[in-house]
């Protein structure tokens, strides 16, 4: 997430909260050459890998938070459950907490000035459900890195589940290329899957759309999430004191590797 609380924190000597991004280019039919990496996995024709498609989705919220203010680009791609971490207030003496994201961003009006960023890595799942990103964002003097995590929609296009981020003294060094990873496909899952059902006549009978998963319902202190292939996993928690950790593994040569593992301390107590 990239902290407005922590951009003021570091023009304020304060702390701050960070959010993300999303996708509003559909991400239906196969990658194209180069875009994408196939995973025959469950999940019908959008059960693919493209990487290239949270990039675009990273340089077009950039862009849509220059034409129509910080919050209101925020709030426009965030998923209905995303969560950031955001200033708490007095009720928590001040520290970062983590909020629904939809919620807190509806009371915020846009800073005049708002934040630039730039994607500089993105990993995929095998199946392309879940993506996470990260980069650099700045604003004014102030810079820090973020990460954000993606989920593809059910019709197509990615929105951000959660963002996480802090300042740093130095900025961070640009890559030349923006890199992209992506998981290795579990051989036990392609062309997985119930076979279709028999209907009269001999022809096969669409099988049953799965049934919606329910809400993950709000917990201040953990969240958590996977691809539907197993690929890639990500967690974050938090205590009282404000500090709070994100975590992420890939796989990768046939087991879960660890790909982010970032800590964000709670500020100094006055």
């Amino acid at each position: 997430m990239k902290p407005l609380a922590a951009v003021l924190a570091l023009l304020a000597l304060a702390a701050a909260p960070m959010v993300a991004r999303a996708q509003e280019r559909p991400a239906d039919g196969p990658p194209p050459d180069g875009g994408g990496r196939a995973g025959e996995v469950p999940g019908g024709r959008n059960s693919y890998a493209n990487p290239s498609a949270v990039i675009a989705a990273e340089l077009a919220f950039a862009r849509l938070a220059r034409e129509k203010g910080q919050w209101t680009a925020f709030r426009e791609t965030a998923a209905p459950d995303a969560v950031m971490f955001a200033d708490g207030g007095a009720p928590h003496g001040g520290v970062e907490v983590m909020v629904l994201a939809q919620p807190w961003l509806k009371t915020r009006a846009n800073p005049a000035v708002p934040l630039a960023w730039q994607p500089h890595h993105v990993w995929s799942s095998c199946d392309g459900a879940l993506v996470v990103s990260t980069g650099a964002w700045q604003r004014g003097a102030a810079q820090g890195w973020f990460t954000t995590v993606w989920q593809r929609q059910d019709k197509g296009g990615y929105k951000w589940v959660f963002d996480h981020g802090d300042v740093l003294v130095q900025p961070l060094a640009a890559p030349d290329m923006i890199a992209a990873t992506v998981a290795d496909c579990p051989a036990a899952q392609r062309r997985a899957g119930p076979p279709p059902t028999e209907a009269r006549g001999g022809r096969p009978k669409r099988a049953a759309k799965p049934a919606k998963a329910p809400p993950v319902p709000f917990d201040p202190t953990a969240r958590e999430g996977r691809s539907p292939d197993g690929t890639l996993v990500w967690r974050v928690t938090a205590d009282a004191s404000g500090a709070h950790a994100f975590t992420a593994q890939l796989r990768q040569d046939g087991a879960l590797r660890e790909i982010r593992n970032e800590r964000v301390a709670a500020p100094p107590r006055s």
